[in-house]
């Protein structure tokens, strides 16, 4: 009896300090708390058994083995055996409807009524890579901070009093640092205009204490679990309310099973100044928060509607509609809301989408939008492809409505990070890519992009012609050909519209080309 006291009290000692640093939730639907159980169990199997034993683990003559203790050693297979056939009974085999209906997707809507026309006064042009240079040049500047704090890589995307902004915290540099300064606590944020790149470090009255970089019961982790024992823990994003405080959301999430069909319950607002916290029913979140669900559980939650909505075995064999998302996703901001956009291919994974889903980021309400053309990566390759001699890399798309069509606009960088030119791709078509120096402005970009594309839509003119007079001129990396024929008629014609043939036209040679007329000039849309 007195050594299996000793072995408990030693193997609460010893879980004590595992769940100081292991932190799982006391909670039968997170596989974290069971791996903390089967660890405890053999710790305590252990300690039982040597303390038996003692020194004498060796001498037959005492009559002890470890074997004795092979009753209680059945209990971690045990476990191991029963969350797997639980799992199996929760997983989408038997249950693949539950999973499809883990979102809602309206299928009903246009695109040109539901996502206004673009405004490029309120368009996140900078994405988190251009961010974070902006902000870490920022903290740069600030000769007392700098060698104190270093700035987070969140950069979350939130709408703020009707401005589209990346919110990033400082963090302690490190454990010294923490302790210089845990009296006062983390300075400040940083702010970065995802329009105009206007970056400004937000300095604090009061210094934040409860941040991941913290030690001990500062640590934001540590705090959140031991305020809310029995919550599993999803996403951590750092946003700020209108007023500009800041504050920690912290998804809270719910299971079937152990692990599985994962959905969000609600969300922990946490002042990182004060430690005060509230835990919000999904429902009823605070509307100035952007951020209640976490992007890949949306990602994942659909893919499933799209694996699972004709059945498990439809997923595997027939993959009759099945359908998942594309690589990546990017943000918009409408509404004074965030929506993560992704496009939407078939299973087959082929270089083409059948549409794109919007979803509200704190509401979840999904849209899919029915408009097939170019997969995203193929619309970046597409648009680096027009200026691969200056070996510039696009980031990805932005969907915008660009005169009522879906668009893709894409930046493209240097090896410095710094954006060159903008692109813009036609959704439906890949092939149409218009590029312009950045220098010029987007609104600028816009208009060559419009004027390049004007003829896609009106009825084209067809003439045999005999070329009078060629020149060229190069505009924003395309070269264009203007032409006036025997009759004085004048042309344009962009490269891209006949590349094996335009740099080898001859004046006195006779073409045969499709135009429209633009300005007192006829547009060459096809030239042979």
């Amino acid at each position: 009896m007195k050594r299996n006291l000793i072995s408990i009290l030693i193997t609460l000692l010893i879980a004590l300090v595992l769940y100081y640093f292991m932190l799982p939730p006391i909670n039968l639907s997170d596989i974290t708390f069971w791996v903390f159980v089967i660890i405890i169990l053999a710790i305590y199997i252990t300690i039982s058994a040597f303390n038996s034993v003692g020194t004498t683990i060796f001498r037959k003559s005492r009559g002890i083995s470890i074997l004795s203790y092979g009753k209680l050693t059945l209990v971690i297979p045990a476990i191991i055996v029963l969350i797997i056939l639980i799992n199996i009974f929760c997983s989408p085999l038997f249950n693949a409807s539950s999973y499809a209906n883990r979102i809602k997707v309206d299928e009903t809507k246009d695109f040109a009524t539901d996502v206004p026309a673009v405004d490029f006064n309120a368009i996140p042009l900078l994405d988190k890579e251009s961010s974070r240079k902006l902000g870490d040049r920022t903290m740069g500047a600030m000769t007392d901070l700098v060698s104190q704090f270093y700035v987070s890589d969140l950069y979350t995307q939130i709408n703020y009093n009707n401005e589209i902004v990346r919110v990033t915290p400082l963090e302690y540099a490190d454990i010294i640092k923490y302790f210089t300064n845990r009296k006062e606590g983390v300075k400040g944020y940083i702010t970065v205009n995802s329009v105009n790149g206007e970056s400004k470090l937000v300095r604090l009255d009061k210094g934040m204490k409860y941040m991941p970089s913290a030690m001990f019961f500062e640590n934001l982790n540590r705090k959140l679990r031991l305020s809310y024992p029995t919550k599993i823990l999803g996403e951590k994003n750092f946003e700020i309310d209108n007023e500009g405080n800041p504050y920690w959301i912290v998804e809270t999430l719910a299971y079937k099973g152990v692990g599985l069909k994962k959905e969000v319950s609600g969300v922990i607002v946490l002042d990182p100044i004060t430690g005060d916290s509230k835990w919000y029913k999904v429902g009823d979140v605070p509307t100035w928060i952007d951020h209640v669900y976490d992007a890949n559980l949306i990602i994942e939650q659909f893919d499933n509607w799209g694996e699972y909505k004709n059945g498990f075995f439809n997923s595997i064999f027939g993959q009759k509609g099945v359908v998942n998302t594309t690589d990546g996703y990017n943000y918009l901001t409408m509404n004074d809301d965030v929506y993560l956009y992704t496009g939407v291919t078939s299973v087959s994974s082929d270089e083409s989408n059948l549409g794109f889903i919007l979803t509200n980021m704190r509401t979840k309400e999904t849209h899919f939008y029915s408009v097939p053309g170019a997969e995203e990566y193929s619309a970046m390759a597409s648009a680096e492809g027009v200026v691969q001699d200056k070996k510039y890399r696009s980031t990805f798309p932005l969907l915008i409505n660009l005169n009522n069509k879906p668009t893709y606009l894409l930046s493209l960088k240097d090896n410095a990070g710094l954006v060159k030119m903008y692109a813009f791709v036609d959704v439906s078509d890949y092939q149409k890519v218009v590029t312009s120096d950045a220098s010029l402005g987007i609104e600028e970009a816009a208009r060559i992009y419009l004027s390049d594309n004007s003829g896609s839509n009106k009825d084209l003119a067809s003439l045999d012609i005999t070329i009078k007079e060629i020149n060229t001129a190069v505009i924003d990396g395309i070269t264009y050909y203007y032409l006036i024929d025997t009759n004085d008629n004048r042309y344009s014609v962009s490269i891209k519209v006949n590349k094996e043939l335009l740099p080898f036209i001859r004046v006195n040679q006779k073409y045969n080309v499709k135009y429209y007329e633009s300005n007192n000039i006829r547009v060459v849309t096809e030239i042979k």
